[in-house]
């Protein structure tokens, strides 16, 4: 209920992270991200339509006050065509079996 209702999920990683679950819940429930170009942030939101990604504190700061601007459906949207469970299992499938037969 907290992260659903939130304005956006504020994700300062500072190390290389390898995976941000916590950003796919938030978009999940259609809050968006404002996060560091850190480990998986680059690869987990779009900037501008998922979110942000920033370089610095004043930036960010500036973009808190953007995020009105990002569609929250969309955010839901990203999620539902990028990371259910079903959809990265298919990633996988396809990464291996381009691995095995050079499909």
């Amino acid at each position: 209920m907290f992260l659903g209702n939130a304005s956006a999920l504020l994700f300062p990683v500072n190390w290389p992270e390898p995976f941000g679950l916590v950003m796919i819940e938030a978009m999940a429930c259609g809050t968006p991200v404002i996060g560091w170009r850190n480990g998986s942030v680059p690869e987990i939101v779009v900037d501008g339509q998922t979110g942000y990604i920033i370089h610095s504190v004043n930036e960010g700061v500036k973009k808190i006050m953007d995020i009105d601007r990002i569609d929250r459906k969309e955010c839901r949207k990203h999620v539902l065509n990028h990371f259910t469970a079903r959809k990265m299992a298919q990633s996988y499938l396809s990464i291996y079996n381009n691995l095995l037969y050079g499909e």
